[in-house]
């Protein structure tokens, strides 16, 4: 993420909380494909079945943050369609 200018190594990864689930209009996993492993398995999910990017070459990594970036994109889109029509 620094090669795009954002720093996270300050950054800690935010547990997953039952309010985060109840205020949630949809919740999207990356990769959490073993049941017992996943942390939202107690709720309906969409996983991006997206492979872990750690101990990965950078190529690799680049390609993860890609297929992150337009799925979200894509979402966003989905999402915005979605309030227009309602």
């Amino acid at each position: 993420m620094a090669e795009l200018g954002m720093d996270l190594s300050t950054k800690q990864p935010a547990l997953l909380t039952q309010d985060m689930l109840d205020s949630a209009e949809r919740v999207i996993t990356m990769g959490c494909n073993v049941e017992d492993a996943c942390p939202a398995n107690m709720v309906v999910t969409e996983d991006w079945g997206l492979e872990d990017p750690k101990d990965k070459p950078i190529e690799k990594v680049r390609e993860i943050r890609i297929e992150v970036k337009r799925r979200v994109e894509a979402l966003i889109e989905e999402m915005e369609f979605f309030v227009k029509a309602h």
